[in-house]
């Protein structure tokens, strides 16, 4: 191969962010399309959650969340540290996608059969990360390799572990999945064996941020997506006038929750101590998960006219979301640098956004007709903004 040909990005080895001069912090569309494959899961798993109202259901719900979530977070992680986009590292994308799309087959049938397909799955998903780490490794100075070194060992264990566990019965499966994923976030942020003791652990902030505004975006609209499909699936033309105003104000709804998240915390500059880091990295884990929990409960108005009831196994995911989103955003907003607009978005504002969602709750458990329960509801919305 000619030295021209070795300084096309298609065969440059990865490397360090830090030791690349000429580099962009933007999202490559490499990793637009792997965010929108586990998107797919988040839909699903909203399914999920709108067919198992319990608390059984629920607990399954936000188990699956996590593990998807920090899936993803994991190899955001890798993408940020290292730029790589050669041809190998485009081939490993491919197939961690692959196994993505395994793993949300398995979803629908989770608590059954599908726990197998779903454990090996999320075992090759890791061992296909582990050895990104391994390609730093061989390809990076002796600094370098430890970093990478430890992450790959972490990630090979990872996976052993998810793949042995397909061999588990209920419950020890899942137990086995939780004691997995436990152990890998001590390996992040344990001051004495974490990998966030080593100087070169330092991902670039604006990809990240970036990142996670993109995501949200797309979480946001899955809350779309489920009330277009359950308005088709009934027939547009089979309800009345009343539920195609609760159809919109849903719709106006999910717009306003991304108004206040890109108007005060979206795309932010956060503060550079590692308290900030971790803070700021679980509260986007809770913050996306009750808003597809929210989009999970506006499929409600699609079900009830404004002289009826909300459903009560919707009015609570709705709330419980809402109350978490709301809280998620103030603490993202001590996470980052001031804004013009925090002047006026203070605590007691967000406390009031929550005890409206609250009261919400209490009305629609008291029967309440749904006219007075979105008045509740859309108080407590748009006073956020």
């Amino acid at each position: 191969m000619s030295h021209h040909n070795q300084e096309h990005i298609l065969w440059q080895p990865p490397q360090h962010h830090a030791d690349v001069p000429h580099k962009s912090n933007h999202v490559a569309w490499i990793e637009l399309f792997f965010d929108l494959i586990h998107v797919v899961c988040i839909f699903l798993l909203g399914s999920y959650l709108g067919h198992h109202h319990g608390l059984d259901g629920f607990l399954v719900f936000v188990g699956l969340f996590l593990m998807i979530w920090i899936a993803w977070g994991d190899t955001v992680f890798y993408t940020s540290l290292y730029v790589s986009n050669d041809v190998v590292h485009r081939c490993l994308m491919a197939l961690q996608i692959c196994t993505v799309m395994l793993g949300a087959a398995a979803i629908p049938q989770i608590t059954g059969s599908g726990a197998v397909y779903f454990a090996v799955a999320y075992g090759l998903n890791r061992a296909i990360l582990a050895y990104m780490y391994w390609r730093v490794q061989r390809n990076s100075p002796v600094g370098e390799r430890c970093l990478s070194g430890e992450m790959a060992r972490n990630f090979s264990l990872v996976s052993v572990a998810f793949l042995l566990s397909a061999l588990l019965p209920a419950p020890w499966i899942y137990i086995a999945w939780g004691v997995a994923l436990l152990l890998l976030q001590v390996g992040y942020v344990s001051s004495r064996v974490g990998i966030m003791r080593f100087e070169r652990f330092v991902p670039r902030i604006e990809h990240l941020s970036e990142r996670f505004a993109l995501l949200m975006l797309i979480v946001l609209g899955e809350g779309f997506f489920k009330m277009v499909v359950t308005l088709a699936d009934k027939g547009i033309d089979h309800v009345s006038a009343d539920v195609l105003v609760n159809y919109m104000v849903g719709g106006f709804a999910l717009f306003v929750l991304a108004w206040i998240y890109f108007d005060f915390v979206g795309n932010g500059q956060f503060k550079v101590e590692k308290r900030y880091v971790y803070r700021w990295w679980y509260a986007h884990v809770v913050l996306m998960l009750s808003a597809v929990m929210i989009g999970v409960a506006f499929t409600g108005e699609v079900k009830v006219g404004f002289w009826q009831p909300y459903p009560l196994e919707y009015a609570w995911i709705g709330c419980v979301g809402l109350a978490l989103y709301l809280f998620c955003c103030w603490i993202l907003q001590t996470c980052i640098e001031k804004r013009y607009v925090h002047d006026f978005y203070g605590w007691r504002l967000r406390a009031f956004g929550i005890l409206m969602a609250l009261i919400f709750w209490v009305a629609v458990y008291y029967q309440v007709t749904a006219v007075v329960g979105h008045l509740l509801f859309m108080i407590g919305f748009l006073s956020q903004v």
